[in-house]
């Protein structure tokens, strides 16, 4: 499968060797060069956007906050702890330091992608009570009412709630939602599972995520 690319950076000299290096991985290249060109280009429905964390004007962050629904890659010289809990809050997927190996960039888009090829051929509900699960469109609806769901809270909804009432640790979510070779940010999760818990009680009283104390958490029927 062709695959569609989105690269957005400031720096051209990084776009180049980007876009020569995944052309030649038979990758469909597209180029923006700050976040208003990157808006205008989302129209083409790339399958994941690498994206800048600093730039002019529209900042990568605030590119993925409006597009929530596509896999996206933040490449960044910040090391900050706080700056990379709030890339993925944001709705990104994963982050990537500069600089960066490209054999190891290409690991993580791959593995990414084979994930959303994997979920996208999930055709299951599950029903728990008032709460419905949609594996295929990626939707969770109590008492008829969708949440608004950022991709990293729903993976983890998802995560969890096909392997219930097993407990897992804050380090092993986030592995398995942060795609290739993931270190576990117990920051991350914890404010993720905060985020869910506040959105589903606005329509039901159950915990569907319980605290398992000096453990983990874990999905309650």
């Amino acid at each position: 499968m062709n695959y569609k690319i989105l690269m957005v950076d400031d720096d051209r000299e990084l776009l180049k060797m980007l876009n020569q290096y995944f052309t030649l991985k038979n990758y469909t290249v597209m180029i923006a060069e700050n976040g208003i060109e990157a808006m205008e280009k989302i129209s083409a429905n790339p399958d994941i956007i690498l994206l800048d964390v600093n730039m002019p004007g529209m900042d990568g962050i605030e590119v993925c906050r409006r597009i929530r629904d596509m896999v996206s890659i933040f490449l960044t010289a910040k090391v900050e702890e706080q700056d990379r809990v709030m890339g993925l809050l944001s709705g990104g997927d994963d982050y990537v330091l500069k600089p960066f190996s490209l054999k190891e960039l290409d690991a993580r888009i791959i593995a990414h992608l084979k994930r959303e090829e994997r979920l996208h051929r999930k055709k299951e509900q599950r029903f728990y009570g008032e709460l419905v699960i949609d594996y295929a469109s990626k939707c969770v609806h109590i008492k008829g009412n969708a949440l608004e769901l950022t991709k990293l809270e729903y993976e983890i909804i998802e995560f969890l709630s096909m392997n219930p009432e097993m407990v897992f640790d804050k380090e092993r979510i986030y592995e398995k939602i942060g795609g290739y070779d993931a270190e576990g940010d117990s920051r991350v999760v914890t404010e993720l599972i905060r985020r869910i818990r506040k959105k589903m009680k606005m329509y039901s009283e159950h915990e569907y995520i319980a605290t398992v104390w000096g453990r983990g958490y874990k999905w309650a029927k």
